[in-house]
């Protein structure tokens, strides 16, 4: 079988969590791995086991990659993916597309323009049992609905020591919390109930309002302390908390709460969506059960089993009841299904995976909800 040879650009937390993920399909290679040096890139490719370090110029020049992967901080995305694009390339980018609107939209109309397949990391679509969720409400099984509540909330910032280039505008943009997890969390609520959100009214805090920013390199998530002279302080100015009021399409309303500073949290997204016939509650750290509510009658749960989910969810579903499937299965998932088209070598008509236009979407959501913080009112998405 002739495999799909693919490069991935930057090495951070979610660089490795890509090429772990594409190295359990059985049709997909890793070959080559680019960062900003190539001193730097040499090394990460010692460690993970890539054949070729390279610098981003040389990877858009070698014919046999298929398809390149944007790991890299925000700002960086708009100019590598469009890069890649030019170059002949099939992208798969992390969230956010890019750091505004007309970036955005202008990887959108590229991407159409070449034809070749786009998409965005929206990865906890990929959880089975969200997919059960979507076909439920698709199916009638919730029936109108009603309300949403949705939360996602994280400690890796609870500290005023912890310091990442997240906190920085230049390289993330200008909403932060929102921006990075929010995202996940609208675009699940959208993608899961199929509604549209049409208005929004945001309230954001800084709890950290200067920050110790390490003078050493500390890695995300790593949990390593300095010493009181290893740091400089540094004003902070995007959000470690959020409350959004949403407003849906079908007349009804919702709300989200997003925290980076929830002591004990990890990274917990939860949503809860009341129907005229049902409920549905899913946690992300208990992935593998859904909560479901019922006015007369006793509620339930329902356990990840492709014996028990809907026949449109057992493609994202690998081993049986009972054996647990989590974060690292969300990304096989939906490479699967982005490779798919790769092999195709042309994007579908009407992919199952979030695309550019779903990158685009979520960052006009972001900004509309950055601009209610700012104006303190309701803004129409």
């Amino acid at each position: 079988m002739s495999k799909i040879k693919v490069g991935v650009v930057g090495t951070g937390f979610i660089g490795p969590a890509h090429i772990e993920a594409l190295r359990r399909l059985p049709n997909i290679e890793v070959v080559a791995l680019c960062e900003v040096n190539i001193e730097l890139a040499t090394a990460k490719a010692a460690q993970l086991g890539i054949e070729r370090p390279c610098t981003f110029d040389e990877l858009l020049a070698m014919p046999d990659i298929q398809c390149v992967h944007i790991c890299t901080p925000n700002f960086l995305h708009y100019s590598q993916s469009k890069a890649a694009l030019l170059a002949g390339k099939h992208v798969v980018c992390e969230k956010p597309l890019a750091k505004d609107l007309h970036e955005a939209e202008e990887l959108v109309a590229l991407a159409a323009k070449t034809g070749l397949v786009n998409a965005v990391h929206f990865n906890l679509r990929y959880y089975p049992l969200v997919r059960q969720m979507k076909m439920m409400r698709e199916k009638g099984e919730l029936g109108d609905i009603y309300s949403v509540i949705g939360s996602y909330l994280q400690d890796w910032l609870f500290y005023a020591t912890d310091y990442n280039w997240r906190l920085e505008p230049d390289k993330s943009g200008d909403s932060r919390a929102i921006a990075d997890i929010g995202s996940h969390l609208m675009d699940l609520i959208e993608y899961v109930t199929g509604l549209k959100t049409v208005e929004v009214m945001a309230d954001f805090n800084t709890v950290h309002k200067n920050r110790k920013k390490p003078l050493k390199p500390v890695e995300t998530y790593s949990g390593k302390m300095l010493q009181p002279e290893d740091y400089a302080d540094v004003p902070i100015n995007t959000e470690d908390h959020a409350n959004v009021l949403l407003r849906f399409d079908n007349g009804n309303r919702g709300s989200i709460t997003v925290s980076q500073v929830s002591a004990g949290r990890k990274n917990q997204l939860k949503v809860e969506i009341s129907g005229s016939v049902k409920t549905l509650a899913w946690n992300s750290e208990a992935p593998n059960e859904i909560w479901i509510g019922s006015r007369d009658g006793a509620n339930s749960l329902l356990m990840r089993d492709p014996s028990l989910v809907h026949e449109e969810v057992r493609s994202l579903i690998t081993y049986p009841g009972g054996h647990n499937e989590g974060f690292g299965d969300t990304s096989k998932q939906l490479f699967k299904e982005v490779y798919e088209a790769v092999a195709a070598n042309k994007m579908p008509e009407n992919p199952k995976f979030p695309t550019f236009a779903d990158g685009y979407r979520e960052l006009l959501i972001c900004e509309r909800i950055l601009e209610s913080s700012r104006s303190d009112k309701w803004v129409k998405v």
